[in-house]
């Protein structure tokens, strides 16, 4: 089974994000893809609480079937969950199974500061996806959506639904998320 990893925050998980699981699953020889939200940031970022962000990408993933899969692996680890600790304990768990880590070329400069990143890179083939102002070669460009904008622009009472699932739009207001938050 050759699974590819999609780990991050997914405060909320949007567009973009659905758009990253399509590309990949049309495109490379991947039988699953694994949405993993991490418990907490590496680097101390706040962020919704887990079972929300875990909850919200069940939502935005649903459109996908079995092919995608939201784990919660990370929050059996040691916090905070480095990415090098998460492939170890999937390796742990099924030698053989083939492992990509589907990565935003905006986040390779960061790479250096990762735990183990050597090691990373000898635990999975790396899937570059481009980013606004980071092209990556092979890839296609994702839309410029972050995170960062969709609760900046929901503390501001504006709409996201063209950046965000409906599904997440509905749970984010039923739940009272982001509406403090930058």
């Amino acid at each position: 089974m050759h699974v590819a990893v999609y780990g991050g925050s997914f405060n909320p998980p949007h567009v973009a994000h659905q758009l990253a699981v399509t590309y990949v699953l049309a495109t490379h020889a991947v039988d699953t893809v694994w949405v993993m939200p991490t418990p907490s940031h590496a680097f101390g970022k706040a962020l919704a609480p887990f079972h929300h962000r875990v909850e919200m990408c069940r939502l935005a993933m649903r459109h996908f079937g079995p092919r995608v899969e939201v784990s919660t692996l990370e929050a059996d680890l040691a916090q905070p969950s480095r990415t090098v600790d998460t492939l170890r304990a999937m390796r742990a768990q099924q030698a053989d199974r083939q492992v990509s880590l589907m990565i935003g070329a905006d986040i390779l400069p960061e790479t250096p500061k990762w735990k183990g990143w050597e090691d990373i890179q000898a635990l999975a083939h790396i899937l570059v996806l481009g980013r606004s102002g980071y092209p990556a070669a092979g890839s296609v460009m994702l839309p410029e959506v972050s995170s960062t904008e969709v609760r900046q622009r929901l503390a501001a009472g504006q709409g996201v639904d063209h950046l965000v699932d409906r599904a997440v739009v509905e749970y984010v207001a039923a739940h009272g998320l982001y509406r403090d938050q930058g």
